[in-house]
């Protein structure tokens, strides 16, 4: 499936602007007390799910050739400008996934760390959540 990287790039970049936006006081404090938490979660099942199938997924962008119609504008013997329609290839940057062998004892250490990590994260977040319901009140 194609993706355009730089549309992606500029689309991740105005996310947080834009939930920033729209989120409340208590749900930007406690995104930011649980930032940390999250990742490593986030890691956490990314690293099962790698043990799970036996490899990881990693991304790489290819150019490939594609013909499409481009439009020229053109001038004839006397002087006029015309709009032609010709065939063309152009370069399409593509994102292509594909596997990578794991090793099941690294990924294992590495599970076994982050969830150890993990476990010691919660009660800080859960704290952090505390203290930020604490300083701003659902109002309703």
């Amino acid at each position: 499936m194609p993706r355009n990287r730089a549309l992606r790039s500029l689309a991740l970049l105005a996310l947080p602007l834009t939930l920033a936006a729209c989120a409340t006081e208590q749900e930007r404090c406690i995104s930011q007390q649980t930032r940390e938490y999250r990742v490593i979660n986030n890691l956490l099942t990314e690293v099962q799910a790698n043990l799970d199938r036996g490899y990881a997924w990693k991304e790489r962008e290819v150019i490939r050739p594609a013909y499409r119609v481009c439009t020229d504008v053109v001038r004839d013997r006397d002087g006029n400008r015309r709009v032609i329609d010709r065939g063309c290839w152009v370069d399409r940057v593509e994102t292509e996934r594909y596997r990578v062998p794991i090793d099941p004892e690294v990924e294992t250490r590495k599970r076994d760390n982050l969830a150890a990590r993990k476990a010691a994260l919660e009660p800080q977040a859960r704290a952090g959540m505390n203290a930020c319901r604490a300083a701003y009140p659902e109002e309703g």
